[in-house]
């Protein structure tokens, strides 16, 4: 069957009156040889909405250069990250994440939604994930791209994904399309008690970096409202802290090129405060749903070698909530919520 005549599976299982879930996440290589890493970041790298410039101009610099140099250069950091069986943690996790909440709506509605996952660059695209559906002949999609805090580099790309896939049917389900979700209670909630879970194990530290991953401000310029999302969940997450403004801030990490991005940088922060007097961070990233090479090595890792390097004596990131089960609680409340009015739902 065609999948532009999607309704009733080949199978003869009609899914018409059940709800799909599709989370999305960025996504990784297939594996960690520098072909695998190649494809991935060629893939990446490319999309207009991850990087706005003169596409020829571009397509010379990325297949000219950093795709000859970089695959080979984090070759090494991808491997420690690798598993046979797993794959890469963002993908392992976010498997993970869709099973549970999958779970917990079963739960709570019986077989009323599917939960499945798909990556915006890389395997299970979305497009195969979206084809699948079809088949089986869904009526009622929502989307949940797994960023919390908006971005025409992440939301938005997720965006066209679904649409050039939809695009493409001639019977087309009924979408609905998370927007993000950076100051819903539940996640705040649930961000706050990881952090206060950290220090009752850890202890508390001198100061608490919210760090980002960051944009060129030329986006910003231009109208991405991502740093201040960004940091209107870090002032909630603090206010349920009852932190002091001295005690907390927040900063932008992974910035490439020459051109200014989102500040303050955190690399730049972690070198100068031991020189402030503060001796020990707690670093949390509340933009990841889930642990990658990202958060595990350059924050996790180069980053608190940077901080002790610079003079810092104790350094700790504090993990995303991943499939943590009151994350996956407060992600079944997002899907509650955007769900409501559909008659599946009410029946």
């Amino acid at each position: 069957m065609s999948r532009y005549h999607a309704g009733v599976s080949q199978e003869g299982n009609n899914e018409e009156h059940r709800i799909a879930i599709l989370i999305l996440n960025l996504g990784t290589p297939d594996g960690a040889e520098p072909t695998a890493i190649r494809r991935f970041l060629a893939e990446f790298l490319w999309d207009p909405r991850v990087v706005e410039s003169s596409r020829p101009l571009w397509w010379v610099i990325l297949n000219g250069i950093i795709l000859h140099r970089r695959p080979r250069q984090r070759a090494k950091e991808y491997a420690s990250m690798w598993s046979e069986e797993e794959g890469f943690p963002l993908l392992s996790i976010t498997r993970k994440q869709a099973k549970g909440l999958g779970r917990i709506l079963s739960e709570r509605f019986g077989d009323r939604f599917r939960v499945i996952y798909a990556m915006r660059y890389g395997s299970p695209a979305v497009n195969i994930e979206l084809q699948k559906l079809a088949k089986q002949g869904f009526q009622r999609l929502l989307v949940l791209p797994l960023f919390p805090q908006y971005s025409a580099t992440t939301t938005a790309s997720a965006f066209d994904a679904v649409v050039r896939e939809l695009g493409q049917w001639r019977r087309i389900p009924e979408v609905r399309f998370v927007h993000g979700y950076h100051t819903h209670p539940d996640y705040l909630d649930v961000l706050s008690q990881s952090i206060r879970n950290h220090w009752s194990k850890f202890g508390r530290s001198q100061r608490l970096l919210f760090s980002f991953h960051g944009i060129p401000t030329s986006y910003v310029e231009s109208g991405d409202p991502y740093p201040v999302y960004c940091r209107q969940t870090a002032e909630q997450v603090a206010k349920r802290l009852q932190l002091d403004a001295s005690a907390w801030e927040v900063v932008f990490h992974s910035r490439i090129g020459r051109k200014p991005w989102t500040q303050p940088y955190t690399d730049k922060v972690l070198e100068d405060l031991p020189h402030q007097g503060v001796a020990s961070v707690d670093v949390i990233c509340p933009g990841f749903s889930a642990d990658c090479l990202e958060t595990l090595e350059e924050i996790g890792k180069e980053n608190r070698d940077l901080f002790l390097k610079s003079g810092g004596t104790a350094y700790h990131y504090i993990p995303a909530l991943n499939e943590d089960p009151a994350h996956l609680e407060a992600l079944s409340t997002l899907v509650e919520k955007h769900a409501q009015g559909w008659k599946e739902l009410a029946e």
